[in-house]
């Protein structure tokens, strides 16, 4: 699995971990389980 995610994250020019968070916070998003204060969301290092 791991291999995978890293091959997807450096298709997307992502980090591995950067690809993780990533498909975290779009599982997060689907499921709408977002906090509604996004100032805590590590989103905004980007």
């Amino acid at each position: 699995m791991l291999k995978a995610i890293e091959k997807w994250a450096a298709d997307e020019f992502r980090s591995t971990n950067g690809q993780l968070e990533w498909m975290l916070n779009e599982s997060l998003k689907k499921a709408k389980r977002l906090p509604k204060n996004k100032s805590s969301n590590s989103e905004t290092k980007d």
